[in-house]
């Protein structure tokens, strides 16, 4: 069997993510000749080319593409472990809790409590994440659990609970020429600008978004306009207005946590979760 050293798989996604050896070196800080003779044992053991170079350009086979995507995800699992494992033998450590922020859906001050009443509940820390980070965050054990969207998050390799389910709405400036409609299908908005999210393959062609704050301004000044879940524009921003698509596919908030954490503490969490979420729908009218 063909063995790869953790190191030497860092060293070569650096390279087949920078694609250029100079850069490379620079991020891993070592020195260029020393990378490039790393990267030729690599080959050599595995016995395939992974990269085509010349002296301008350097780019990934095939093999060395599928290297890249799996040594990734085996990169995460081994910063995923020691991540867990520290936090195990820690008996004080903290629960790392990431969401967007104002992506709670209003739930967050109730699943806290939930969670501070049972027995043994750890200090949770709530960590803000961007628009694509979240997920990764808990693949690499950053953190231990998440609040998500889906199907907008990806939740590959993450084991999760629906804890809210909602409508999605366009939002308009008020001078829009569908801001005033009761309800909108989607073919409605098939020629207006939508935006693009920071490192989110895909979109529209509008303007490059970090986050909803960001993302609420430009729409006031008319530059896009947005279809998102209710919860992440309540209250609506002055300038705006929130109307229905009735053909949109609802929007779950979801609890979600590794696949592979068995920890009590992330259990405890999640139930925490899922039952501070029913008690508040089953208050609401």
């Amino acid at each position: 069997m063909t063995a790869l050293e953790t190191r030497e798989l860092e060293y070569f996604v650096a390279v087949a993510e920078e694609l250029h050896f100079g850069r490379a070196a620079v991020r891993l800080s070592i020195a260029q000749p020393a990378l490039s003779k790393a990267i030729r044992r690599v080959e050599s053991r595995l016995g395939v080319a992974l990269l085509v170079r010349s002296s301008r350009h350097v780019s990934l086979t095939p093999a060395g593409e599928a290297l890249l995507e799996h040594g990734r995800h085996a990169l995460n699992a081994v910063s995923a472990a020691v991540q867990r494992a520290r936090r195990a033998g820690d008996s004080e450590a903290r629960l790392r809790l990431v969401l967007k922020p104002g992506g709670d859906a209003g739930l967050l001050s109730g699943i806290l409590a939930r969670y501070a009443d049972q027995p043994h509940a750890r200090q949770v820390d709530v960590v803000f994440g961007g628009a694509t980070d979240r997920a990764d965050q808990l693949r690499d054990g950053r953190a231990d659990v998440a609040l998500l969207y889906a199907p907008f998050d990806d939740l590959t390799g993450l084991a999760h609970e629906t804890l809210h389910v909602e409508d999605r709405v366009a939002i308009l400036p008020r001078d829009h020429r569908l801001a005033s409609r009761d309800e909108l299908r989607l073919a409605d908005l098939e020629h207006e600008t939508l935006p693009r999210w920071k490192g989110v393959p895909g979109g529209g062609t509008g303007p490059e978004i970090d986050d909803v704050p960001q993302l609420n301004h430009l729409i006031a000044l008319g530059r896009t306009i947005a279809v998102l879940p209710r919860s992440l524009v309540e209250p609506l921003p002055a300038g705006l207005v929130r109307i229905p698509v009735a053909d949109a596919a609802p929007s779950r908030l979801v609890v979600a946590w590794s696949q592979s954490d068995r920890r009590p503490l992330v259990a405890a969490f999640v139930e925490a979760a899922v039952a501070a979420s029913g008690s508040q729908a089953g208050d609401q009218p």
